[in-house]
């Protein structure tokens, strides 16, 4: 009558144990993403599911304490049943054999469970998880263990840390790729806008000697040859010099003034105010200014108060859908591929995309762009033709105007496993 007991009791420990394995799956692999969408989808238990999950860390260490003793109930069971049997050390180390099979075969068939049917088992054991966390002494015991390890890993409270990474977001995109759940372009998108919250103005802007500005003495009708030339809206009007910019041309009103007779009188007579954004600005904070105070275009500043450049709406736009060209722009490709695996890039490619493009771990510095890593590497202004190696690429200046490299081209010489 005992040994059915013990046994009855063993059955029940083990039972114990698969659920607690699987309590313990659901904490560590559901998300609150996921939990809050099977709330909006109307599932049942899915609300206490989220308010389990907003106190992961807690719940999870009264789960492995359940788990730990029911463990070791099983354990004593079995020992209590093989102290009246008289066994051998050989059958006892088959006993315990057995027994360690046993429990790494119930714990895994009921992780393995939990992770196929994750969302169904959920809500299955949500009602476990709420009675275990109701327990007091569990509770308090898990609340406590929670505390202490937050509290010797960093310092950093664990409300203050983001609940999914931009690298996790990244991930689960891919795997969504791959499942065929969103598009490539899609993905690609998820991309852009992850990388637009840290991109600032001085990657997107149009750079001081690209910038094409008329002097404010200027007679309109000569600015509209050079914005009909150029297809502009908007160009800037400077005074003395391009450091002092006194507004922004808008071509709409140039061509009301000519239309009126007025085009022998000066650009500055007719300009806009216009803005002026630093360099470090963030583009995610820049856009939405631009919309909610209406202005298309913004002279960039340095940290002197120069001008370093300027930037459009359609820069910022170009960061989050890629190139917008129109049927009358004609631009060189930021990059080219040659025979042999080479390729010519502007100078003005930025170095990350370089990298992803032709592979590469090209180093990082106080430049932004493949034509700034040649400046920063050579240390003088190239020579067209003039080479340098770096890792696993050869840069090459293949096209210098002035005191400034146009094009770069980049060849592979070796491995990165020989490197």
């Amino acid at each position: 009558m005992e040994a059915a007991f013990t046994a009855g009791a063993v059955v029940s420990l083990l039972v114990l144990v698969a659920i607690a394995a699987v309590c313990e799956t659901v904490l560590v692999h559901l998300s609150v993403a996921r939990a809050t969408t099977m709330v909006d989808e109307g599932r049942s238990r899915a609300d206490t599911l989220v308010d389990l999950l907003h106190r992961r860390e807690a719940n999870l260490g009264a789960v492995l304490v359940v788990r730990l003793v029911a463990q070791v109930g099983v354990v004593g069971m079995i020992v209590a049943l093989g102290r009246g049997q008289d066994l051998t050390t050989t059958a006892w180390l088959a006993v315990a054999a057995a027994l360690v099979v046993l429990l790494g075969v119930v714990e895994s068939l009921a992780k393995t469970v939990a992770l196929v049917r994750t969302d169904e088992v959920a809500l299955r054991v949500s009602t476990v998880l709420l009675l275990i966390g109701r327990v007091p002494l569990l509770g308090l015991l898990g609340s406590a263990l929670s505390s202490f390890v937050r509290h010797r890993s960093d310092g950093v409270d664990d409300t203050e840390r983001p609940k999914v990474s931009e690298e996790e977001l990244l991930a689960f995109a891919e795997v969504a790729v791959e499942a065929e759940v969103i598009e490539t372009s899609e993905h690609a998108l998820i991309e852009s806008i992850i990388e637009f919250g840290d991109t600032i103005v001085r990657e997107v802007m149009v750079p001081r000697p690209d910038m094409v500005t008329v002097d404010a003495t200027w007679q309109i009708s000569d600015v509209m040859e050079v914005v009909i030339l150029n297809g502009y809206s908007r160009i800037p009007v400077t005074g003395d010099g391009i450091d002092d910019v006194v507004g922004i041309a808008y071509a709409k009103d140039l061509m009301r003034a000519e239309r009126d007779g007025n085009g022998v009188h000066p650009v500055g007579d007719h300009v806009r105010q216009a803005r002026f954004v630093p360099e470090q600005q963030r583009v995610s904070s820049l856009l939405p200014e631009m919309q909610s105070e209406q202005f298309h275009m913004a002279i960039v500043i340095d940290e002197y108060g120069g001008v370093a450049g300027l930037v459009t709406l359609e820069d910022l736009i170009e960061e989050l859908v890629g190139e917008i060209v129109d049927e009358f722009d004609v631009e060189d490709p930021m990059a080219e591929p040659l025979p042999g695996g080479a390729y010519r890039v502007n100078a003005r490619m930025p170095l990350d995309e370089v990298n992803d493009l032709v592979d590469a771990d090209l180093p990082e510095g106080d430049w932004d762009t493949i034509g700034g890593l040649v400046f920063g590497a050579l240390g003088h202004v190239p020579v067209e033709g003039e080479t340098i190696d770096l890792d696993t690429h050869r840069l090459t200046a293949a096209r210098v105007q002035g005191r400034r490299i146009g094009m770069v081209r980049i060849d592979r010489i070796r491995d990165r496993d020989n490197a």
